[in-house]
């Protein structure tokens, strides 16, 4: 799966690197990661766990192949997320979802405009910090490799200024080891929504 995300990734990615005229657009915001709220269980079924939520600013730049069609980087700072087992506070882990996604823009040209997009994420985990019933312990959450939806509307303003509103949908499954031992796997499964401002070229 890894290698075929990868592979994928770089074909979605490729018009960047040729990219000569054309349009661009560049977005600073802030989004809030929603975690699903069931996200699975641990050591055999013994430990619920509980992933928090977050809100960090965002980037994102997108290069319009033509009218509609344009391919999107989404970037942030990292995201922080509380971890409770069985409803105890557990620990904390840190992560960056970089996403590429591409995007159908049904009315670029309107003062309304949605959009629809498809694409990869990479959640890259680190900096996890055990707490409370498993404190003291080595706890290492796998980076993960996920389909991701996203869907938005923007709104035009002067000068190719607009602001907008979305939410995306990620596919974000971890496998958790405590002491190197593997006790399962987290379904985070977020939700992602928030706002931006942006500029067209």
């Amino acid at each position: 799966m890894k290698k075929i995300a990868t592979a994928l990734l770089f074909v979605l990615a490729a018009p960047f690197a040729q990219a000569g005229e054309g349009d661009w657009r560049f977005t600073v915001g802030a989004h809030n990661v929603n975690p699903k709220s069931d996200n699975g269980s641990l050591a055999g079924g013994a430990l619920d766990v509980e992933v928090g939520s977050n809100w960090r600013p965002t980037i994102t730049a997108e290069y319009f192949l033509n009218d509609n069609l344009g391919i999107e980087v989404l970037a942030a700072l990292p995201f922080k997320h509380e971890v409770k087992l069985n409803g105890a506070d557990a620990g904390e882990v840190t992560h960056l979802p970089p996403t590429v996604s591409l995007q159908y823009h049904f009315s670029p040209d309107a003062k309304i405009s949605p959009y629809l997009g498809a694409g990869l994420n990479f959640t890259w985990i680190y900096s996890e910090d055990s707490a409370g019933p498993i404190a003291g312990t080595e706890l290492k959450l796998k980076n993960s490799w996920g389909l991701a939806a996203h869907a938005g509307v923007d709104f035009k303003m002067e000068n190719d200024w607009f602001f907008g509103v979305d939410a995306r949908w990620m596919d974000i499954d971890s496998d958790v080891s405590v002491n190197l031992a593997q006790v399962g796997t987290v379904n985070i499964d977020p939700i992602v929504y928030g706002f931006y401002f942006g500029k067209r070229f």
